[in-house]
């Protein structure tokens, strides 16, 4: 079994209610204990181009040389960089980290994990609306900022994702030079304190944000944000906030939609 079909205590509460039966999950995450190990190790001194579908088999991937400085500076290049309709499966992203992984279009991520965020975990690009990006299983930790950085239109979906220790698990971007309209769906995630917000969009160019069946483990605060509004920008300035309450338009959730433990 994969660790990110590693059986979790989730549902445990629906269970005992019956109600179990018949929902539908598409994956599940990751906790602590389901890490993986991974099966060896591989240097990347600069960008390794991917498409088709590569299975990496549990190897970690860090960087070296060019890559390998593990700052946080804007810019940096990625270690892979996925061509549109790649599936990248069974890999373990190490540190330093660079830049994560870049999209260029639909991209896949299957049980993809970070050991220690860089400057982004991945980022999504691509100026189709008809683009979807895809991750399934994995998880990350340490993202002193961003774990998924949402530059392209389309719609990113996340779901049985594990995070720890982040700011904010997906940001649509606030201050890109072309901006568009951005869909996105997270779904049985669980994230471990400490983290700024789940979600970041911008209200201004009618991004959504759709979460579903969320964990949050060690907030007995609730500092952490569900969805965070923004007003987003062309012009490279820092976006300002707007507001972070479910509205059914922009932060679509509900109290039911969050479980604190």
């Amino acid at each position: 079994m994969t660790p990110s079909a590693t059986p979790r205590g989730l549902l445990g509460g629906l269970a005992t209610l019956g109600l179990v039966f018949g929902m539908i999950m598409t994956s599940t995450p990751a906790d602590a204990a389901t890490w993986p190990t991974p099966s060896g190790s591989q240097p990347v001194s600069a960008t390794i181009s991917v498409s088709g579908t590569k299975d990496y088999g549990m190897k970690r991937l860090y960087g070296s040389g060019d890559l390998g400085t593990g700052g946080q500076n804007e810019d940096q290049d990625p270690l892979l960089e996925l061509a549109p309709g790649t599936v990248l499966k069974n890999v373990v992203i190490g540190s330093p980290a660079a830049d994560g992984i870049h999209c260029l279009g639909s991209c896949t991520l299957q049980n993809v994990w970070w050991e220690d965020v860089g400057e982004d975990a991945a980022t999504f690009l691509g100026s189709s609306s008809s683009n979807v990006y895809t991750v399934t299983g994995g998880g990350a930790k340490e993202a002193s900022d961003k774990v998924f950085q949402f530059n392209g239109a389309g719609t990113l979906d996340v779901s049985g994702f594990a995070v720890r220790n982040f700011g904010k698990l997906v940001r649509s971007c606030g201050n890109c030079r072309t901006q568009y309209k951005r869909t996105i769906n997270i779904d049985n995630i669980e994230a471990t304190y400490k983290g700024t917000a789940l979600v970041g969009i911008n209200t201004n160019y009618g991004d959504s944000a759709t979460l579903r069946n969320i964990t949050v483990v060690g907030d007995s605060g609730h500092k952490i944000v569900p969805c965070q509004k923004y007003i987003g920008n062309n012009t490279g300035k820092e976006p300002s906030k707007n507001g972070s309450d479910p509205d059914g338009t922009y932060c679509k959730y509900s109290g039911s939609d969050i479980t604190y433990k």
